[in-house]
């Protein structure tokens, strides 16, 4: 039933600066948007969505505290990625955590500065991934 993930949506209370905060963090302006209240950005080689909402339009009307499902985006540097987002005023919601035998599993996550939690990971099924995606094109 579920084939992949869409499009992530982070809400935020001040869509213009959560635009700057994320086209600074991915060095990439967002590619589609819908006036008063919506832009998003495809991520990577298989190009994810993240979308950006006004919290006009969250569902229910009210800001949570950081709770519920995180999202993980793979990155090549997990502590740096980890460093860059708190040097753009996230804050570290948890911290860089191993999982497994070693075998170069670790996640963390922050809490962006409009309250949504963004998890990172270093995942070797990923870079895999990648590393057979860039043979396959260059091969």
């Amino acid at each position: 039933m579920l084939r992949e993930l869409a499009t992530v949506s982070f809400y935020a209370d001040d869509l213009a600066a959560a635009e700057r905060w994320y086209t600074e963090l991915l060095g990439i302006e967002p590619y589609y948007r819908v006036a008063g209240g919506y832009l998003e950005y495809r991520v990577g080689e298989s190009e994810d969505e993240l979308g950006l909402i006004d919290a006009r339009y969250r569902p229910g009307g009210l800001t949570p505290a950081p709770a519920g499902a995180v999202v993980f985006w793979d990155v090549d540097d997990l502590p740096a990625a980890l460093d860059r987002l708190v040097e753009l005023g996230a804050r570290v919601h948890e911290p860089v955590r191993e999982h497994g035998d070693g075998e170069g599993f670790a996640t963390a996550s922050v809490v962006d500065p409009f309250g949504n939690v963004l998890g990172i990971m270093a995942n070797p099924h990923h870079r895999e991934l990648r590393a057979r995606r860039t043979a396959a094109a260059t091969g």
